[in-house]
Formats: C-alpha cells, structure tokens, sequence
C-alpha cells in the first residue's frame, strides 16, 4: 500500500468522521428548522435580558467549542450593540475572579458537543458564584451530557439548545458539531425574524457543497507532502482559521505541523514559519475594506522567491495569484453565516491528510493523548 495513494487508503463509506464532514449542508438546514420551531421560547427568555443596558455576554467552550466564541463574538456585538467577550472555559475555570465581575448582569452563552468535560460544568457553577445576576443560554450536541443536566442556581434564568443527534459527531475530532454549534448562536442572535435568514442558511448550503465537490483539488494539495500548513483570516475568520489548525493537528496525530493567525499579526514575526514546503490558505474576508489588507499580504507573499504555495478561500474575481489555487465562493458582505462553510477545508485537508499519512481519521491519537472527552482534568476549588 502506498502512502500516497490516497484512493486506497479512504475509508468505507460509514467511516465516522467522512460521514460527518459530508453531512454537514444537509444538517444546517435541520438546525435552522430547530432554531425556527422553538423561536417563541428562544425569544422569551432571551429578549428581556438583551433589554438590559449594563449587560455582558461571555462565549465560552474549550478547544475546538472555544473557536465558536471567537467566530461569532463579532457579529453577535454588532447585532446585539453590547459588550460581547470570547473566553474559555479553560481560562474561566483557572481564573474567574479576573474574568467574571460581580454586579455586571452577565450572558454566559456555553458551547459543547458532549457536555461532559469537566470545565463545562465548572465554569457554570462558578459563574453562578462570581455574578450577582447571571443567566445561562447552553447549546450542545448532546441532551444527556453533564452540562445539559445540571441546575443552575436560578433555574429560570437558564435555557438549553439541544441540537439534532446527528450533530453529536461519534469521531474523536469535532466537524458538524463545531458548524452546527457556531449556525445555532448566529440564528439565536436572528431570533425574532429568522424567516428573513431562509435564503442565508441555503446560500450556506450551497458554499458547503461547493467545498465538498472539491476532492480532486484538495487531494491533490495533500499529496504534495506539504510539512507545514497556515490558516489566515480576519475577525470571524480568525476563530475559522484556529479550527481548520486544530483539525489538521488532530487528525493528523501532531505529524503536520500548523499554525493559524490573522493577516495582519502574520507579518509581525509568524511569517517566519514559512518555509518551501508550507502550504498557505487564505480565508479572506466578507468585507471589501478588511480584503484589502489581506491582499496586499497575499500578493506580498505571492513575491516570494520560494514560490509559496497557497489556496485561496473566496475573495474577488481579480485576484491572481502564482502557485495558488482557488475555491469560488459567492462573496455576500451581508451574509454572517458563509464564514461557517469555509470551515469544512480545514476538515477536509485533515482528513486527507490523515488517510495520506496512513492514520484513521475516527481514531487519530496514537498514543491516546487525546481523545473525544477530555480526560484527566481535575476540578480544585478556591
């Protein structure tokens, strides 16, 4: 069997984590009917707290549920015009008198596929004990995990989305629940005129599916034996770029090396991964003023003498590049959810990367380091 021939090593057709990157298009449109038949409720419990002047929202989740924070913290600030902060909850179990402030009416919004790690828990129990006034909004994959059962101190001030089964990936690296996870809190934010976002969620569709036909391109990028792979992108695209690093550190056991950073933060010392053998892939941005920066660093790159391989992720028609490739996708500046779909190339590029490497993609961890809940946490108290 040969490392490189990539036909040969894929797995069966019910092989868990090619069953769940492809599932994803077809599942965002069941999160959005979720979203839809239990709107009223959503809107009950949501629109009186947002009616609080002085209030704050904290994202929060660990790892890859930590990245939903970081992409959606933006567009739910814009939309919601109060402060809106990504922490995880990894930092909230470590530090939450420096995170939580007493008398500041608090949103904690908690991200988990299985609800069953120990710092999601904590981090609702400490919140509870850190905030004055506290409410929790918890999306999960998984209506028995720890973090779905627990009570709170006021029970009424709590309410739980519980996403579809499907949602709730079986692989070891997380997929449609980071998609699904991330589409729900940018709908909840849409909450009182969601049939206005219909034809949004199937534009997201369509890009979804628009990635997933491009097998042969992906492939072909994999087999070139890249040792080094970079994600750039700006505000949203940022929380996109750490997820597609995470899942080609995941999948491929730690053996391909990766980094993510934004655009700009990139010329200031992290362009010195950068070798010949290093694969960029641009997420460029939605918005035509923020692409403009993030052209000129292509472009700066594009002069490099190694000749710098890159894939570019959307971005306008005029752009042209040596040595790249490119995905089209329909640039829509007034489409918040198109961020999600770009998501599925890091998913993709690692889980090629993990069939060329000779690795199951359901169980990459070797050594078991990692694994689907994380284990070995132990909760101290103050």
């Amino acid at each position: 069997m040969q490392k490189n021939d990539i036909s040969v090593l894929k797995s069966g057709g019910e092989a868990h984590t090619q069953r769940e990157i492809l599932s994803q298009p077809a599942l965002w449109q069941q999160v959005y009917q979720l979203i839809q038949k239990n709107s009223s409720e959503i809107s009950r419990f949501l629109n009186p707290i947002l009616q609080n002047e002085n209030l704050r929202i904290i994202l929060t989740g660990a790892g890859t549920s930590g990245f939903i924070g970081d992409s959606a913290q933006g567009t739910l600030q814009k939309i919601w015009r109060r402060p809106v902060q990504a922490v995880p909850t990894t930092e909230i179990v470590t530090h939450p008198a420096s995170i939580f402030i007493r008398p500041v009416p608090t949103l904690l919004i908690s991200f988990a596929r299985s609800g069953n790690s120990p710092e999601s828990a904590e981090s609702v129990k400490l919140a509870d004990a850190h905030c004055d006034e506290l409410y929790h909004l918890i999306i999960t994959c998984n209506g028995e995990g720890t973090l779905a059962q627990m009570d709170t101190v006021a029970p009424q001030r709590i309410y739980r989305i519980v996403l579809p089964e499907a949602t709730n990936d079986k692989s070891l690296a997380m997929t449609s629940s980071f998609t699904c996870m991330l589409l729900s809190v940018l709908l909840v934010a849409h909450i009182d005129d969601l049939e206005k976002e219909a034809e949004k969620i199937q534009r997201l569709a369509e890009h979804g599916n628009t990635i997933l036909k491009q097998k042969f391109l992906l492939e072909t990028l994999v087999l070139k034996g890249f040792e080094r792979v970079v994600f750039l992108g700006s505000g949203e695209n940022l929380g996109i770029a750490k997820e597609c690093h995470l899942k080609l550190l995941e999948l491929t056991d730690g053996k391909l090396v990766c980094m993510s950073d934004s655009f700009l933060a990139f010329r200031h010392g992290p362009r010195a991964f950068v070798n010949e053998n290093t694969l960029i892939v641009y997420l460029f941005s939605r918005n035509p003023h923020i692409m403009r920066y993030e052209r000129d660093l292509a472009e700066d790159i594009a002069r490099d003498r190694r000749e710098i391989t890159c894939l570019q992720i959307g971005g306008v028609d005029d752009i042209s590049l040596p040595n790249s490739s490119k995905i089209d996708l329909s640039i829509d500046p007034q489409n918040p959810y198109q961020m999600i779909a770009a998501t599925l190339v890091g998913q993709l590029l690692g889980y090629y990367s993990a069939l060329h490497l000779g690795i199951d993609p359901d169980s990459p961890s070797s050594s078991g380091s990692i694994s689907r809940v994380v284990e070995g946490v132990n909760i101290y108290k103050e």
